[in-house]
C-alpha cells in the first residue's frame, strides 16, 4: 500500500477551494425529537452535529456533508428522512456550525474516525435508541464517509455516497483552478477510490446525470472499483450537484429507504419504504 500524506491538500491556497466554513446563526430551531450535540475528536476540540431521531431502533445515517453546508441546513429536509424510518445524525466538520477550530484535510479524515467512534456516546446520552448505522458522504463528506468504512471494520451496516468524488487532484482542479502538477492520487490525494475497492459493505452511490463539479464518471468509477457483493448506483436524470435532492427526491428517498431494509433487514430495524 503506497504510504500517503495530505501535505499538499493541506496548502493554504487548497484548503480554500475544498472548505468552505460557516458558522451557525442564531438560536439553532429544532423540533420535538431532535438534538443540537458536540462530538470530542482531539484534544480540546469538538465538532458540532444535529441528530433527528425517528422511532426507537431506527437505523441511523451518520451523515458528513458537502463544502459549504453546515448541520443546521438539514433542519428542513431531515423529516423527509425521519418519515421513512430513518435517523438522520449530522455532523459538521471543525470550522462550521458550532464545530472548534479551522478545517484541515488531515482534520477532516482524523476527525471522521474520532466522530464515528464518538457518536454512539452520545447517541446515548441523549437517550436516542439507534439500530443499525449506515456511513454517508454527500461531495466533500464521501472523503470522510470512505475513511471511517476503510478503518473501521465492525458496526457499520453499508455505505451511502452522493456525489462522490473518485479523483482528488481533477476535483480541484476544477473548482479552483489550482494545477498541482507535482500531486500523485495514490499518494497525495483522499485515495477514495482505493478505499472503497477495500469496502465490502453493502454501497449505495447516488449521482446526478448533469453533475458538472463532480461528473457522474467519478460515480461510476467508484462503483466499478468497489467489490460489494451488494451494491447499486442510481443515476438521476436531469439532476446536478447541488439540486440532486429535489430533481430526484422520490426515487432518492426510495432507493435510500430500500437499501437500509435491505441491509438492516435482518437485524430487524429497516426503514418503512414508500411510507
Amino acid at each position: 500500500m503506497t504510504e500517503r500524506t495530505l501535505d499538499i491538500l493541506d496548502r493554504p491556497e487548497v484548503l480554500g477551494v475544498l472548505f468552505h466554513p460557516r458558522r451557525e446563526a442564531g438560536v439553532p430551531r429544532l423540533g420535538a425529537g431532535s438534538h443540537t450535540v458536540r462530538l470530542p475528536v482531539a484534544d480540546g476540540i469538538h465538532v458540532g452535529g444535529k441528530i433527528f431521531t425517528s422511532r426507537p431502533k431506527a437505523p441511523v445515517i451518520l451523515y458528513f456533508h458537502g463544502n459549504g453546508e453546515i448541520a443546521s441546513d438539514y433542519e428542513a429536509i431531515a423529516p423527509l428522512y425521519t418519515r421513512l424510518g430513518l435517523t438522520l445524525f449530522v455532523i459538521d466538520y471543525r470550522g462550521y456550525g458550532v464545530s472548534d477550530g479551522s478545517p484541515t484535510a488531515t482534520a477532516l479524515l482524523a476527525d471522521a474516525r474520532a466522530s464515528f467512534a464518538a457518536a454512539p456516546g452520545v447517541m446515548a446520552e441523549r437517550g436516542v435508541e439507534a439500530g443499525p448505522v449506515f456511513v454517508m458522504g454527500r461531495s466533500l463528506g464521501s472523503a470522510a464517509a470512505l475513511e471511517i468504512v476503510d478503518t473501521v471494520q465492525d458496526g457499520i451496516a453499508g455505505l451511502i455516497l452522493e456525489s462522490g468524488f473518485a479523483h482528488t487532484f481533477p476535483l480541484i482542479e476544477r473548482l479552483g483552478f489550482i494545477r498541482l502538477s507535482e500531486a500523485n492520487e495514490a499518494s497525495d490525494g483522499f485515495g477514495n477510490l482505493d478505499k472503497i475497492a477495500r469496502c465490502t459493505l453493502p454501497t449505495l452511490i447516488i449521482h446526478g446525470e448533469r453533475d458538472f463539479i463532480i461528473p457522474i464518471s467519478d460515480g461510476q468509477d467508484l462503483y466499478e472499483a468497489s467489490p460489494a457483493a451488494n451494491k447499486q448506483i442510481l443515476a438521476v436524470p436531469g439532476a446536478g450537484h447541488n439540486d440532486l435532492m429535489l430533481v430526484g427526491r422520490k426515487v432518492y428517498f426510495e432507493a435510500i429507504a430500500q437499501f437500509c431494509n435491505r441491509a438492516a433487514g435482518q437485524a430487524g430495524g429497516g426503514a418503512e419504504a414508500g411510507r
